[in-house]
């Protein structure tokens, strides 16, 4: 199941890559670290965008016009019920957007946006950057880039939330996780490395 356990401040941003190492993208408010963005973000590329990184990038970046709230349910849309089931718990909840905030002087938000310039003096935490080839997760508060998860990943693996485990010198950090199993149309998980799934409940 989705973890939030010691997630819900933790702040992040979801990017697509630049020239070299560089990103641009947009701010997500609530539930940053891996398990939790990870198998919403692997089943949307899977299931809901038919494996189309740049229309994923248009509705996750392109088309939020301040930021994100907390990513929702809604990204596993077109999956299949099993899945739904095993990383959910049955639960439903939305995406939602900060396009409703209000400011200080009463003017209108302005966009969130991250790029790799600007996203230590935002106080980031964690960043997803969209490549052809996979997530690349970054733990802000040790490397400037990190390892790529691959999106043939299978969305039900438990991913490691230790900010310090995700070193880009090292495949990415996650574990076979003990969630109902997938239907057998699910892609089948990449090879993974050892780590400590924290199992939690939604609020």
């Amino acid at each position: 199941m989705l973890n939030l356990e010691n997630s819900l401040s933790t702040r992040s941003f979801i990017a697509r890559p630049t020239v070299g190492t560089g990103y641009s993208g947009i701010h997500v408010q609530l539930d940053g670290v891996p398990s939790h963005h990870l198998p919403l973000l692997l089943a949307a590329y899977q299931y809901k965008f038919g494996r189309d990184v740049e229309a994923m990038s248009r509705h996750l970046i392109d088309d939020v016009a301040v930021g994100w709230d907390e990513l929702g349910t809604d990204l596993l849309d077109g999956a299949p019920p099993a899945l739904v089931a095993a990383l959910t718990g049955g639960e439903q909840w939305p995406s939602r957007t900060l396009d409703h905030l209000i400011t200080p002087d009463g003017s209108p938000p302005v966009r969130m946006s991250v790029t790799d310039g600007t996203a230590d003096e935002q106080d980031m935490q964690w960043g997803y950057v969209l490549h052809q080839q996979g997530i690349e997760v970054i733990s802000l508060l040790h490397e400037d880039i990190g390892p790529v998860v691959d999106w043939a990943t299978d969305p039900c693996t438990a991913f490691n939330d230790h900010p310090a485990a995700w070193s880009s010198l090292e495949p990415a950090p996650a574990i076979r996780a003990s969630r109902s199993t997938p239907p057998r149309s699910a892609p089948a998980a990449a090879p993974a490395k050892a780590g400590t799934p924290h199992p939690a409940t939604r609020r």
